[in-house]
């Protein structure tokens, strides 16, 4: 059976092993991704119990929770990829240093991005372009995330250093435990003390009664604990990288590992950063047209992640598999693990968009009971699904470029494509259109950036001083 450690050995693969490898890494990460999606989804569809009111303040602030989530989980990729560079290379001591090095810089840089938030949020949801009744709860939702930033970026680093080390299943498992955690933390928490009826007996259930600050509470508290058993696992018992047991060696960052992130991570985080810019303006776009565009605009967000979180797990397979065979000094293993991947992840995400084409209506009355939200919401989805096949390409492609420490072009494509066609579009037909209007913005812009992707996948230019680069490492 295939294993990351052929790679590393410089065996021949043939394509069944190319295959059957990409394949053993991208299920666990799917299932990952698609558990940590799931855990919206229970939460959107929880507070939507709550109404309208309490569904838009949530979905207000998303966005700009996207924003501080992604650049901090972009930092810590500077370190990832690091260490999948310096196990290809067979340099576990080299990658043990860069574990350490990125737990301090990536904690400082948390901390710095915390404190940022939370001066921001009391005025947040104003800017926004929320109305009053939503401004409380949206402010108290995003501080309380906010305040936590520093150890959940410790979930980012952990789970993205074992990935790039090939291990899939522990992050994987504990995305599942993280999900089930929230589910039990914010059933009591989000709702009041109640009588609920099992198979005909009544219970008298103690809850909290803490409505969207429960939901917020419930979901940090889920996330800390696995993000503790993540570092734990990944500091004491992941074979190559563990640093228990061993020599002690400096948490301080150095000028050279420090440079190599700056390198990888500077490019995603402004990318992200601008990316996430568009999605407030997104946001602001959607803000005159109502609390139901709001709410449901929130809702669809979160349904169609189940769809296309498929694609962020093989994206997270191809960085592995692409960043492994580039510290291994393999070019051509480079080449043919993005193509594999593109086109895996293209055909799952084809199958995915068609599901929720047809699922549309349960998934959004799993998530609101307000009819005129699920009639929207269900308008939407069905627009968007169109653009999935095309959205794969853009995602796994990213994916594989980051593992080569390709990002400043990708960068610059997805800065071009969202600023320059799906925020104009979205401005452009809102106000005849309303939020169908901005879901037929972002199904064309998705479609643009999908093409564009593959067209730099296919002309090479990513990829043709991976053997130069890689022999200085």
């Amino acid at each position: 059976m295939a294993d990351i450690s052929q790679i590393q050995n410089g065996e021949a693969l043939n394509l069944s092993s190319k295959l059957s490898l990409a394949a053993k890494l991208s299920m666990p990460a799917i299932m990952a991704q698609l558990s940590s999606i799931l855990m919206q989804y229970i939460d959107a569809s929880m507070v939507g119990r709550l109404g309208a009111d309490c569904s838009a303040s949530v979905g207000l602030m998303s966005s700009s929770l996207w924003f501080f989530w992604g650049i901090c989980s972009m930092v810590t990729m500077g370190f990832s990829v690091q260490v999948a560079h310096r196990l290809g290379a067979k340099e576990q001591s080299q990658a043990r240093s860069v574990v350490r090095q990125g737990i301090t810089s990536c904690l400082l840089f948390a901390v710095f991005a915390s404190v940022a938030g939370l001066l921001l949020a009391p005025k947040l949801p104003e800017w926004l372009g929320g109305e009053d009744v939503l401004r409380h709860d949206a402010s108290l939702y995003f501080s309380v995330f906010i305040a936590a930033l520093p150890l959940l970026t410790m979930n980012y680093l952990g789970g993205g250093m074992l990935r790039c080390a090939g291990n899939m299943k522990v992050p994987s498992l504990l995305n599942v435990l993280m999900c089930v955690l929230d589910i039990v933390f914010n059933f009591f928490l989000i709702f009041p003390t109640r009588e609920i009826s099992i198979a005909g007996v009544s219970l008298n259930v103690p809850g909290a009664g803490l409505g969207v600050l429960g939901a917020a509470i419930g979901t940090v508290l889920a996330e800390v604990i696995v993000a503790a058993l993540m570092m734990w696992y990944l500091l004491a018992l992941q074979p190559d990288l563990r640093i228990k047991g061993r020599p002690r060696g400096s948490f301080r960052p150095t000028r050279d590992v420090l440079r190599r992130a700056v390198r990888i991570s500077v490019p995603m985080t402004l990318e992200h950063a601008i990316f996430c810019g568009a999605q407030i303006m997104i946001t602001i776009i959607v803000a005159p047209l109502g609390v139901v565009a709001i709410a449901a605009n929130a809702f669809a967000v979160t349904a169609e992640s189940l769809c296309y979180m498929p694609g962020f797990g093989i994206g997270d397979a191809a960085t592995t598999l692409t960043g492994q065979s580039f510290g291994a000094r393999r070019p051509e293993l480079v080449k043919s693990f993005c193509y594999i991947s593109v086109g895996m992840g293209m055909a799952v995400m084809t199958i995915m968009g068609a599901i929720m084409y047809i699922a549309a209506p349960v998934m959004m009355d799993i998530m609101t009971p307000v009819e005129a939200i699920r009639q929207l919401g269900t308008e939407v989805l069905r627009i968007e699904a169109w653009a999935e096949p095309m959205y794969a390409a853009s995602i796994v492609a990213y994916g594989a470029f980051v593992g080569v420490g390709d990002t400043m072009w990708p960068a610059v494509m997805n800065f071009g494509s969202i600023w320059l066609v799906r925020i104009p579009v979205a401005a452009l037909l809102a106000p005849a259109m309303g939020l169908r209007g901005v879901w037929i913005a972002m199904a064309v812009e998705l479609t643009f950036r999908g093409l564009i992707f593959l067209w730099r996948m296919w002309s090479g230019s990513w990829c043709k001083n991976v053997k130069t680069a890689a022999a200085m490492l």
